[in-house]
């Protein structure tokens, strides 16, 4: 049978009562059995123990072969456009670690392929005990500026509109921003023109995807009007910074 994102995350909370679960990672090799107590695998396994849920429920599925960008599973094998769904889980107490793609990778996939931007991030956040016991304490589905929003870096604190991994200057992923609780510096975008307003922005600000800058929004725009028959409006991010960073932190 063929689900939803949203109709698994229904299963899995109100049906499966997941948040009621426990777990325990163990390892064999020879006569040796150990229990894992080391929180950063339970994020790595989450995605396979999902495609052992979806195998048992008898749900309809297609692994992404490009395991460098998203989505892990599509939900549709018949039409890999739609119902796409990708698995992040992270330690709760620490908050969301995890990459969710490479910068350059999904500015580009994204103009060109612009039902990527609507997959579903199927995320959860999970604690692990000393005795290595693992519980999921909430489950989000999420799409990907509903998990984003500005940043500050280095020692002048420059802006960038979009929460990113830099090392030396340099760019390399896109990273989430804690969505749940409350900031006072910067604002989770309130939707996907906005987070593709600061995308734009950030293509440019980018000294290894600047030369993308010229075409990228207007690429973006007519193949997502192709796709979906509508015509997105972005604003210019000129206009809508003061939604998301605060006056004190923008001013300053």
């Amino acid at each position: 049978m063929k689900l939803t994102v949203e109709e698994i995350y229904d299963r899995l909370v109100n049906d499966n009562k997941i948040l009621t679960k426990k777990g325990r990672i163990t390892f064999t090799l020879g006569d040796i059995d150990i229990i894992v107590r080391q929180r950063d695998v339970v994020g790595n396994i989450m995605q396979e123990w999902v495609e052992g849920w979806l195998k048992k429920n008898d749900i309809e599925y297609a692994l992404n072969d490009n395991t460098q960008m998203p989505p892990d599973f599509y939900l549709n094998p018949d039409n890999m456009k739609e119902n796409l769904m990708e698995i992040k889980a992270f330690n709760y107490k620490a908050g969301p670690g995890f990459d969710i793609a490479d910068f350059r990778m999904y500015e580009q996939e994204i103009a060109q392929k612009p039902w990527m931007l609507d997959v579903t991030y199927l995320i959860f956040g999970y604690e692990m005990s000393e005795d290595g016991i693992v519980t999921i304490k909430k489950v989000w589905k999420n799409k990907v500026w509903e998990m984003s929003r500005p940043m500050s870096s280095g020692t002048n604190k420059t802006i960038w509109p979009i929460n990113l991994q830099i090392k030396k200057g340099t760019v390399h992923k896109i990273r989430p921003a804690k969505w749940y609780g409350k900031s006072t510096k910067f604002s989770i975008f309130e939707n996907k023109e906005d987070f593709l307003s600061a995308m734009e922005e950030t293509v440019y600000k980018n000294k290894d995807t600047r030369d993308d800058g010229p075409e990228w929004l207007s690429t973006m725009i007519d193949n997502y009007e192709k796709h979906y028959g509508v015509r997105l409006s972005i604003p210019r991010w000129s206009d809508i910074i003061n939604k998301y960073v605060s006056s004190i932190k923008h001013n300053g």
